[in-house]
Order: structure tokens, then C-alpha cells, then sequence
């Protein structure tokens, strides 16, 4: 089988991007959307590009095959952030209902192209379920932690357990804070990312007290991202395979703390890319297939 994630961490051999030329467009394409999406600014379309493809160099030292979704007239800025409209599990992919309105057709987007890769289609969230990819973290085949929050809430997360009950079989909830209110981009994995199977980056001013000590008690050592790295998404990073990971630069003292892990930490600019949509390394990809 080559499609399937069974954790956030085992090596990417397949992984699922979305270029700016296709998300963004041109500047004009840009100015149209970016307030109404939130964006701390307007990405300039040149130097986005300019970051992908620095991004994207990195990627394709480690990863050997690598798919870029095309245009689509439903989608908008957010589909350069192709982790949160569909969820790889081991089984199979799970379309999400995205909780912004603008990124309802990115599920939709997403469900064609992935079926002609030979990507099986678990099912679909629908209705008032609401399920955002950013909110989902895979421990292992069988043990999973997504948040209820408001980009995913509990009727998304039951329809999302009842397409995968066969196989994920411990489903921690874990509740997010209201933070900075619902505009703002708060998922799960704006404050944990997992870099190896014992070993997180994680940000616990905004973590809930269960789950932390969850987390402590499967013998997972916390890599703790200091305040002043939290808005410049130290804790988002991108493990493309055991204690290797890609981080967005400016977050030296996260780096450091990774590095005295023993972690192998590559560096992008991200400045259009990543900072102004609010958008790091793990929301720019959708691993498709990792393996052991």
C-alpha cells in the first residue's frame, strides 16, 4: 500500500502540496481575499513563491514523491494549507468540513485528486459536524488526540470516530481554549508537534492539564517552546521522519532546546508563506504515506 499515516512522525514517503501559483494566484487575487480570511497582511505573490520553493528544496532531499494539487475554483489563499481539509489515517483518507466558510470547497477540491492516486476515501464529515485536519494528532494506529474547539466540534469528532472505530480505537478529546476568539487560527497542533515517538514540541500555557499529563504518562518527553517563540509558530514543526524535522526560521531558542534532543532541524523563510496566514510547516503538507 503506498498511502496511509499510522503517526505524525514515521518517514514521509508520499506527501500531498499546493504551490502559491495555484493558491494565491497573483497579488491582485490576494488583495481580494486576505482581510476577509484574517491574514495578518497581505503575502506579497513573489516572495511566496520564492519561500515554496526554498520550502520545497528541503522537502525534496528527504521525501521522493511529492504531488502538487491543481487550481480549483472553490478554493481560495487557505488551500495552500492542504493538512487541514483531509486526514490520512492508516485505512485512508477522511474529508473534513471545514469550519471557515471560505474553505468549504477544499474537501471537495481534494476528493477527486486523491482518489486518482489510488488514496481510498474513508468517508466524509457533513451536516454540523465540523472537522479540521490541524486538530488531529496520530500517536500511533490506534491512538489518536483531537481537539474540540472551534474549528472541530463534537459532532464532527463523533462522525470522524464512527468512519474509524474499526482501527482507532483510543480517542482522547482534548479541549482547546478560547485563546484570542474564533477568528484566530488555534488548533491542536498550534501547540503540539510531535518530532519523534517519545519526543513533542509543545506549547503548555495552552494545553489542557489531562492531557498533558496524558501525553507524560506514555513516556513522551515535552520540548516546552518559550513564550516569546509561541506567535512565531515555534511550536509548529514538521517531522518528515524520526528526530528530522523542517521549522519555520526565527525560533532559535526552540531550535536549540530540539537540538540538545539529539533532532536534526532544517529551517525555511516563511514570511509570506507561513507568518501572515498563520500557516507553519505541518499545515503547508499532507503526508500521504509514512511508513516505519
Amino acid at each position: 500500500m503506498e498511502f496511509g499515516c499510522a503517526s505524525e512522525v514515521n518517514t514521509i514517503k508520499r506527501l500531498l502540496l499546493k504551490h502559491p501559483s495555484e493558491a494565491f494566484i497573483n497579488n491582485e487575487h490576494i488583495d481580494a481575499q486576505w482581510m476577509d480570511l484574517n491574514y495578518l497582511g497581505p503575502p506579497d505573490y513573489n516572495r511566496a513563491v520564492s519561500e515554496f520553493e526554498g520550502f520545497v528544496e528541503l522537502l525534496e532531499r528527504h521525501v521522493p514523491e511529492i504531488h502538487y494539487l491543481p487550481r480549483h475554483e472553490q478554493t481560495g489563499l487557505d488551500s495552500i494549507y492542504v493538512h487541514d481539509p483531509v486526514i490520512m489515517t492508516s485505512e485512508g483518507a477522511v474529508l473534513c468540513n471545514m469550519w471557515k466558510e471560505q474553505r468549504r470547497g477544499e474537501p471537495v477540491a481534494l476528493q477527486e485528486f486523491l482518489a486518482g492516486l489510488g488514496i481510498p476515501i474513508l468517508g466524509s464529515i457533513t451536516g454540523d459536524g465540523y472537522l479540521e485536519g490541524g486538530d488531529v494528532v496520530l500517536f500511533d494506529k490506534n491512538t489518536l488526540a483531537v481537539a474540540e474547539g472551534y474549528r472541530t466540534n463534537q459532532e464532527g469528532i463523533q462522525q470522524f470516530q464512527n468512519l474509524t472505530k474499526e482501527f482507532l480505537t483510543d480517542f482522547q478529546v482534548v479541549p482547546l481554549p478560547h485563546w484570542q476568539g474564533p477568528d484566530d487560527v488555534l488548533h491542536l497542533m498550534s501547540i503540539i508537534s510531535p518530532v519523534d515517538h517519545d519526543l513533542c514540541v509543545v506549547y503548555s500555557r495552552l494545553m489542557s492539564v489531562p492531557f498533558r499529563e496524558w501525553l507524560v504518562s506514555r513516556g513522551i518527553k515535552l520540548v516546552e517552546v518559550p513564550d516569546t517563540e509561541f506567535e512565531t509558530m515555534g511550536c509548529n514543526v514538521l517531522a518528515i521522519s524520526p528526530r528530522r524535522c523542517i521549522m519555520l526560521a526565527g525560533n532559535p531558542r526552540t531550535r536549540q532546546l530540539l537540538e540538545n534532543e539529539g533532532v536534526e532541524v532544517m529551517e525555511y523563510e516563511g514570511a509570506d508563506i507561513s507568518k501572515k496566514g498563520a500557516g507553519g510547516p505541518t499545515c503547508l503538507t499532507r503526508p500521504l504515506w509514512r511508513i516505519e
